[in-house]
């Protein structure tokens, strides 16, 4: 089983900064991505940003330009750094990796973090 804990959400204003972090545990052998989705109250969870074994990035076209996904193999950690926050910013945010296996035969898998919840006021 592979575990992903976020942290890093809070309750900021319009144009503030925050960054999310995503520590999952070290048994993952490989993956395909791993990235943010985030669900608003009543509204779909949604693909924010993800980043490939590669550090290939990707962003949904609302947050391009303003936030930004990151890896640090040595902590087991990903990154969403997040500027000029907005109040249609505001979600939880969950942590996803994608096509996890944790030995070279595993079969691959998908999982989420709980979740942190970001609020931004106008």
């Amino acid at each position: 089983q592979v575990q992903l804990v976020e942290s890093g959400g809070g309750l900021v204003q319009a144009g503030e900064s925050l960054r999310l972090s995503c520590v999952h545990s070290a048994n993952i052998f490989s993956f395909n991505f791993m990235g943010w989705y985030r669900q608003a109250p009543g509204k779909q969870r949604e693909l924010v940003a993800t980043i490939t074994r590669g550090d290939v990035t990707n962003y949904a076209d609302s947050v391009k330009g303003r936030f930004a996904i990151s890896r640090d193999n040595a902590k087991n950690t990903v990154y969403q750094q997040m500027h000029g926050l907005k109040p249609e910013d505001t979600a939880v945010y969950y942590c996803n990796a994608a096509g996890v296996r944790t030995t070279p035969r595993s079969t691959a898998r998908d999982f989420w973090g709980q979740g942190t919840q970001v609020t931004v006021s106008a």
